[in-house]
């Protein structure tokens, strides 16, 4: 599916600078203007540099202020049916369940939007290769690393991952060349996730993050780093949203990996099969 243009910029803006997102403001709040304006205009109007409106033009996938123009007068003149709501308290049930259902599909649109093919083709062949996969997270990021080892155990390759803090830490200490390590952060400034990054660093094992930020510290210091993108509303907070999107991308991986030792995965899933067959009625 095809992102409109007010779409892309919702999901780049938690990532923007402060003047991209002045200028995202400006174009969410006066489409109609911008589509008669010229880039010398708008540079005047929000008093930066026109090479700074041409980068942000460029940053959201157009090639330079006329196409984003372009892009823009057909939205305004087709418009499109927002697929996501603020929830109100006077909601009912159903109502409520539709927006957090839409809102998990816009978050899932967003995610795939930004997803760097290069970036998950490396992360993909790095996990296919190493020795051990390691996940890593803490708090609710820690649910995303156990469901990812639940996966990822099923598929033949070595996988670990622990719940307390310094078990984690414990387990990065031994880790090798040989092995990678998968940690995951929504904000990427938790500091004990940064601690157990600096270590799997120092021990050589090769690195995959995932995060909502890639100016953060552990998107900047890992070998590899996946984003997801996320809005934030008065009864969700961003952190949760992205949950579905950090799902997604690790399910993405799976499959891949998966497709990539099909012989290996298919007699590891075999044994997991036997195995928990008896634990049914």
């Amino acid at each position: 599916m095809v992102q409109n243009m007010f779409g892309k910029i919702r999901s780049y803006y938690a990532r923007f600078t402060d003047k991209e997102k002045k200028i995202a403001n400006y174009i969410l709040d006066n489409p109609g203007k911008i589509i008669h304006s010229t880039i010398n205009e708008v540079a005047f109007d929000l008093n930066v540099a026109e090479a700074t409106v041409f980068r942000f033009c460029k940053h959201i996938g157009y090639k330079g202020y006329q196409a984003m123009k372009i892009a823009l007068a057909s939205e305004i003149m087709a418009p499109t049916q927002a697929i996501y709501e603020e929830i109100n308290e006077h909601d009912d049930e159903k109502t409520i369940a539709e927006k957090v259902f839409k809102s998990n599909i816009q978050t899932l649109e967003n995610t795939y939007h930004i997803l760097d093919g290069d970036d998950f083709a490396e992360a993909v062949s790095i996990i296919a290769a190493a020795n051990r996969v390691h996940f890593y997270g803490i708090g609710g990021s820690g649910v995303i690393a156990m469901d990812a080892f639940h996966k990822f155990i099923r598929s033949g390759k070595q996988a670990f991952a622990y719940t307390d803090a310094h078990f984690q830490l414990m387990s990065a200490a031994q880790l090798t060349k040989d092995d990678v390590a998968v940690v995951i952060s929504h904000s990427g400034t938790n500091k004990d996730t940064i601690r157990i990054l600096h270590t799997a660093n120092a021990n050589g094992a090769k690195t995959i993050a995932i995060t909502g930020f890639p100016k953060s510290p552990i998107s900047q210091q890992a070998d590899v780093s996946l984003h997801t993108s996320s809005d934030e509303t008065a009864y969700r907070s961003e952190a949760l949203a992205s949950r579905i999107g950090q799902l997604s991308l690790i399910d993405a991986l799976y499959v891949n990996v998966i497709i990539l030792n099909k012989e290996k995965a298919k007699t590891s899933l075999e044994k997991v099969r036997e195995a928990i067959s008896d634990t049914r009625i």
